[in-house]
């Protein structure tokens, strides 16, 4: 058999989305009454065994984790007093508890202007006051609630945020309960069909935003990506944003919210504004694409550089599919 992009030899890793996320419904409601009886500090030395629990118990994030602190470091050795080891990895999922409580508050509990840290203060304001519909570029990198808290005070802000995962989807709209004021929108999607993009040009029309992650690779596998470099080596993103982008025919950003230690622990907050109409030409649409994903992934290995323990992409992000069998290849394109 020959080998191609999509193809893999053996059973060890699996897609991003059949790998079960550690974050799920029960776990989170416990985080929150764990939070609400004993508060935020109590909680944060309760997480160090649950971290401990995931370091022993999940191979395959453990050496996700590795894997990219390990990047991380080759990248910036000057970042770390030490090559990374399990200890870290442990940091690391802890940091993904912290933020597991951080997305229930973003929803429960009001954002303040004064928690958040602008690299552009131009930039946001620009955004805020311009009422055309946008395409909002996210990743799992940080905390996407709270982007949305931060527009929730503008109220005129319509968010819609599309999904691949059904249980983030079950997550947004158990919250979504906990605030009826929210004007946001979860949609899951596993393709781009034209009654979709029909239905989502309509919103950008009428001035609403449209969420996307563009950091993990759609459902079809790899035949829809392009190769970037990311932390000095090449990783695949999805084509499907940009794609989209053209077909919404409206400004298009990326967005980054996270804490950051140094910065005493406030939320950093930035918005790039990418261009007002994607344009990608039929001669030249890989190369097209791949300057914008590119583009993409620069900005997100400037926040990892800074913050890489809020990188929450817990599989193997440079060869996501390396090492499927070809029977996992096929059901991961039916899903």
């Amino acid at each position: 058999m020959t080998t191609s992009k999509a193809e893999a030899h053996d059973t060890s890793s699996r897609h991003w989305s059949r790998i079960q996320e550690a974050g799920t419904l029960t776990g989170m409601q416990l985080v929150f009454v764990i939070y609400r009886v004993f508060g935020r500090w109590i909680f944060s030395l309760m997480m160090y065994p649950v971290a401990l629990y995931f370091v022993i118990s999940r191979p395959e994030q453990r050496s996700a984790s590795l894997q990219f602190l390990r990047a991380h470091y080759r990248k910036s050795p000057q970042s770390w007093r030490s090559k990374p080891n399990n200890i870290h990895v442990l940091l690391h999922f802890k940091s993904f508890a912290e933020v597991i409580l951080d997305k229930l508050l973003g929803w429960r509990v009001p954002i303040k202007e004064s928690d958040f840290v602008l690299t552009s203060e131009e930039r946001v304001e620009k955004l805020l006051a311009d009422e055309r519909g946008q395409l909002i570029i996210g990743s799992h990198f940080g905390n996407l609630e709270f982007c949305r808290g931060f527009m929730h005070r503008y109220r005129s802000k319509t968010i819609n945020i599309l999904i691949y995962d059904k249980h983030a989807g079950n997550f947004v709209k158990m919250m979504q309960k906990q605030n009826d004021a929210s004007r946001l929108n979860v949609f899951q999607v596993d393709e781009f069909d034209v009654t979709t993009i029909m239905m989502l040009k309509a919103k950008v029309d009428s001035g609403e935003w449209v969420f996307i992650a563009g950091d993990r690779i759609p459902l079809s596998g790899l035949e829809r990506t392009v190769d970037v470099d990311f932390l000095g080596e090449n990783a695949p993103l999805p084509i499907g944003p940009y794609m989209l982008a053209k077909a919404l025919a409206c400004p298009v950003n990326f967005m980054f919210a996270y804490r950051h230690q140094p910065a005493n622990n406030k939320v950093v907050f930035d918005v790039t504004q990418v261009c007002d109409k994607l344009e990608i030409a039929r001669s030249t649409r890989q190369a097209d694409i791949k300057k914008y994903a590119q583009q993409f992934a620069d900005k997100l290995e400037e926040h990892c550089l800074r913050a890489p323990f809020q990188w929450f992409n817990f599989y193997d992000f440079w060869r996501p599919l390396a090492h499927c069998s070809e029977e996992q290849m096929k059901h991961a394109n039916k899903e």
